[in-house]
C-alpha cells in the first residue's frame, strides 16, 4: 500500500495541473469573448413624439416629410458625434433641427394654449456629472432647448419659467422671436375643433374636457434625444408645446427632470414623451435607470417595466433611450412614436407606425 501511495500523489497532481489549465482556458476565452463584443464608439437615437398615429390616417407625401426630417435631424447628432463631440451638443443641435420645423409639437410648430398663445417648455441632462437645465412656459425664445443648456451651463439653477426664463434668455443672447412665430394654421385649426367639441358637449365638467381623447391625442409631436459620446459620456434633452388647450399655465413631463428627461453614465440616457401628467407621477425617465442601477435589469426590461406601470394608471407614451454600452431601445404603448437610430457604422433605422 505504501509503494502505491506515490503513484497516487502523482495521478492526483496530473489531474489537478490539467483541472488548472483547462480553468485558465476556459476564463480566457470568456474574456476573449467580452473584447469581442464591441461596445459601439458612439449611439444617438431620437423622437418627435408618440400618440395615435395610424398609417390610414398619412399620406404618402406627409410620411416623406416626417421620415426626411427625422433623419436630418439625426444626422446632424451623428456628424457631431462621429467628429468627437459631446453628447450634450449632439442632443442640443439635433433638437434644433426638430425645433425649427412646423411638423412637430415643438419651438417652430408648438400647438396653442386654450388662451390662444404658445408655451414651451425644455429640459437637458448631463450623465457624466448629473447636471441638469430646464425651462418652462416660455413665449418668445425660438429654441427652448437652447434656454435649458443655458440654464445648466451659466446659471446656479436646474429650472426656469416664464418671464424670468425669458430675461435669463435674452441675456444669453439666445434667438429671441415675437410670440407670432410659433403660429401655424394646422394647430390653430386644431384648438379650434377642440374648442367647438367642449361647446357642444354641454355635460362636460372641466376635467373631462381637460383630458378629452381629442386632447390627449394633439400633443403627440414632442421631440427628445439620447446619445453616448466617444468618450463614454451619456446625455438626453426633451422639448415640447405641451397639450393643446392646456390652461392655468399648465406644465407637463417634458421639462421636468426625471420625469421627461434622465442622463445616467452609470446606466442610461432618456427622453419621454406622452400624457405628462402621468410621466410625472411615474418619473418615467429617472425609474428606468434605477431600475438599471438597483436590479440590474436591462435597458429594454427596465423602459418596459416602467411604461406598463404608466399604462396601468391610465396613461400612454413612449421613450427612447440609449445605455452606457451603446444599446438603444424605443419603447412605446401607443399606436405609433416618430422615432430613428443611428450607430457608428452608420446604420440609420426610422420607423412610425407600432411594430
Amino acid at each position: 500500500m505504501k509503494k502505491l501511495i506515490p503513484f497516487i500523489l502523482v495521478l492526483f497532481l496530473c489531474f489537478a495541473c490539467k483541472n488548472e489549465k483547462s480553468s485558465i482556458e476556459t476564463a480566457q476565452a470568456e474574456t476573449t469573448n467580452e473584447m469581442n463584443s464591441e461596445k459601439p464608439e458612439f449611439a444617438i437615437i431620437i423622437h418627435g413624439g408618440a400618440g395615435t398615429i395610424l398609417k390610414k390616417n398619412m399620406t404618402p407625401e406627409k410620411e416623406a416629410a416626417y421620415k426626411a426630417k427625422l433623419e436630418e435631424a439625426i444626422r446632424v447628432g451623428y456628424d457631431v458625434l462621429k467628429n468627437g463631440g459631446t453628447s450634450l451638443d449632439a442632443v442640443t443641435k439635433t433638437i434644433n433641427v426638430m425645433e425649427d420645423s412646423p411638423l412637430f409639437n415643438a419651438g417652430k410648430g408648438a400647438v396653442f394654449t386654450n388662451a390662444e398663445t404658445n408655451e414651451l417648455d425644455a429640459s437637458i441632462m448631463d450623465g457624466k456629472t448629473l447636471n441638469a437645465g430646464a425651462s418652462a412656459g416660455t413665449t418668445t425664445v425660438r429654441n427652448p432647448i437652447d434656454l435649458a443648456r443655458a440654464v445648466m451651463d451659466n446659471s446656479e439653477h436646474v429650472m426656469l419659467s416664464g418671464k424670468g426664463a425669458e430675461i435669463f434668455a435674452e441675456e444669453q443672447g439666445l434667438a429671441i422671436v415675437e410670440p407670432s412665430y410659433f403660429f401655424t394654421e394646422n394647430r390653430f385649426q386644431s384648438l379650434q375643433r377642440i374648442k367647438d367639441r367642449e361647446k357642444t358637449e354641454l355635460d362636460h365638467d372641466a376635467k373631462t374636457a381637460f383630458y378629452d381623447p381629442t386632447i390627449k391625442d394633439s400633443k403627440f409631436g414632442t421631440v427628445g434625444c439620447a446619445a453616448l459620446d466617444k468618450n463614454g459620456n451619456l446625455a438626453a434633452g426633451t422639448s415640447t408645446g405641451g397639450m393643446t388647450n392646456k390652461r392655468y399655465g399648465r406644465i407637463g413631463d417634458a421639462p421636468i427632470i426625471g420625469s421627461g428627461t434622465y442622463a445616467n453614465n452609470e446606466t442610461c440616457a432618456v427622453s419621454s414623451t406622452g400624457w405628462g401628467e402621468y410621466f410625472i407621477r411615474a418619473q418615467v425617465a429617472h425609474d428606468i435607470s434605477a431600475l438599471m442601477d438597483y436590479k440590474g435589469l436591462s435597458l429594454k426590461e427596465a423602459a418596459k417595466i416602467v411604461l406598463d406601470k404608466v399604462e396601468d394608471l391610465g396613461g400612454d407614451g413612449g421613450i427612447v433611450a440609449v445605455d452606457k454600452n451603446g444599446n438603444m431601445v424605443a419603447e412605446f404603448n401607443t399606436a405609433g412614436m416618430y422615432r430613428a437610430t443611428l450607430n457608428d457604422k452608420g446604420e440609420l433605422e426610422i420607423g412610425i407606425y407600432e411594430k
